[in-house]
């Protein structure tokens, strides 16, 4: 089900950076690195912490993951000021602008069931999509 449709500005996160040949839960582990390492990058960081968890292929050019969404990258992480520089050991993305639709997750199929709702609407997956954790709410973002 789509939420809403929602055009966000570029923005920055920076995060701990993975790739899918990490292996299985190798997101997981992102968050738990990010998690334990925050108080370096909270300075950066102005009001609640807007968490992402942001994808692109493996060419670092905001498509979405290629081989049936098994390869790309992933950085776990907080939205952050577009000239933020991030700390020794952290990375950071700057995301094009996009205008995304927002969908609920909720389970492990909800990946899927977002992409359907898409096609449902006549709309095509234009580039990488995000997760995001907002007030205690997992969404997911389809530009």
């Amino acid at each position: 089900m789509i939420l809403r449709r929602e055009i966000l500005p570029a923005f920055a996160v920076i995060g701990m950076e993975g790739s899918t040949r990490e292996g299985e839960d190798f997101v997981a582990r992102l968050w738990e690195k990010a998690n334990a390492r925050f108080d370096e990058i909270a300075p950066l960081i102005s009001g609640t912490p807007r968490l992402w968890g942001l994808m692109t292929g493996p060419n670092r050019d905001f498509m979405p993951w290629e081989d049936d969404f098994s390869r790309g990258l992933y950085l776990a992480g907080v939205e952050a000021p577009l000239d933020a520089q991030p700390p020794e050991g952290w990375a950071k993305w700057i995301s094009p602008a996009y205008e995304y639709a927002v969908c609920p997750m909720d389970g492990p199929d909800s990946f899927a069931q977002a992409l359907a709702d898409l096609a449902k609407e006549g709309l095509t997956l234009a580039g990488a999509a995000y997760d995001h954790n907002a007030d205690a709410q997992s969404l997911v973002y389809l530009p």
